[in-house]
């Protein structure tokens, strides 16, 4: 259950990385109110998930969700760039962390 938690935690993160795009062009409540759902969110299953986990091995998979997933929602959505070498980066680590979770 810790996994899934630290998934759902990672999730919660590119929901609020997102969220802090959309406040920077709408600036209004519901935009405050979303980011701090997301971020808060994804802090409490972050915690739930570090009781059971080593915290580097989950602080690194929750920051790796959080990055690369910030960066596809950027390129998915928000027109950002799709260069090949952007995408193997972004591989790399997503690499990273599962090859922390095969470790653990």
């Amino acid at each position: 259950m810790a996994w899934v938690s630290l998934i759902l935690a990672g999730l919660f993160e590119m929901f609020g990385v997102a969220m802090i795009n959309k406040l920077h062009k709408d600036r209004n409540w519901q935009s405050v109110l979303l980011l701090f759902i997301g971020f808060g969110a994804s802090f409490l299953f972050l915690a739930y998930a570090m009781k059971t986990l080593p915290m580097g091995t989950a602080y690194a998979i929750w920051t790796g969700i959080g990055a690369s997933g910030g960066a596809i929602i950027g390129m998915l959505l928000y027109g950002e760039s799709k260069d090949w070498r952007r995408v193997v980066f972004i591989a790399m680590v997503l690499g990273a962390a599962v090859g922390l979770k095969l470790v653990s």
